[in-house]
């Protein structure tokens, strides 16, 4: 199983992020949407998309404001979609660390292959192998060994440990998790996901009584703890 990229679309019309989603879930990206600057910050503290498109112009809090909190945390990619089509605009939201600016209306068939560009951009400058104390995780191979041991994960175990390890040290949202290993499938709960970490920890895990790598972080999800190997 191959975790969806989510993409967090903020835009103060609801037409737009209504459409705008579909035409990305169609694409087979998750989606996750707000109206405005505060909003969309945070859904990006609850859900850490791997993409976020945002608009410019917005009550309360606008696109720059979003971009600038975002730039002081995270290097996630950001596409900005605005009828701000003036260079001074376009110069401030690049400063502020915006990747990419689309001016409205725009071509979906473009703008899917800009997001494709700053996702392979991403996914080039990550590690093809993730070590920790005694685990390792092959990305390309899906591979993963633990004590000198081969590790067979089922593709939603091996999911959710590519998920958290790939965030080492933030804890995880249920909600987040859901939305990324399982693409929010009807009928997944928290119960869902605890199920299949308990399996995935006695798989992983020495002593599951005593975690190395992943610990349940109360009301909120799970965190992978172990730090990672250069």
């Amino acid at each position: 199983m191959s975790i969806a990229p989510v993409i967090l679309v903020v835009d103060d019309d609801p037409s737009i992020r209504e459409s705008l989603s579909s035409e990305l879930r169609v694409s087979s990206y998750t989606t996750v949407s707000a109206g405005n600057g505060q909003e969309g910050l945070r859904a990006f503290a609850a859900h850490a998309p791997d993409l976020v498109l945002t608009d410019l112009a917005m009550p309360r809090s606008d696109g720059f404001e979003l971009i600038s909190a975002i730039r002081a945390t995270s290097r996630t990619p950001i596409i900005v979609l605005s009828v701000r089509g003036n260079d001074p605009d376009k110069i401030r939201a690049l400063d502020l660390g915006a990747d990419d600016f689309v001016t409205k209306p725009f071509s979906v068939a473009e703008l899917l292959a800009r997001i494709r560009a700053q996702l392979r951009r991403t996914a080039s400058a990550t590690a093809a192998t993730l070590s920790f104390d005694e685990l390792t995780i092959d990305l390309e191979r899906r591979k993963v060994t633990q004590g000198g041991r081969d590790i067979h994960l089922t593709p939603t175990e091996y999911g959710l440990l590519e998920l958290l390890a790939s965030n080492a040290g933030k804890p995880m949202f249920i909600e987040h998790i859901i939305a990324r290993v399982w693409r929010n499938a009807p009928g997944t709960t928290a119960d869902t996901v605890r199920v299949h970490m308990s399996s995935l920890r006695k798989k992983i895990e020495p002593d599951p009584s005593n975690p190395r790598y992943i610990v349940t972080e109360p009301w909120v999800g799970y965190r992978f703890i172990a730090e990672p190997v250069p």
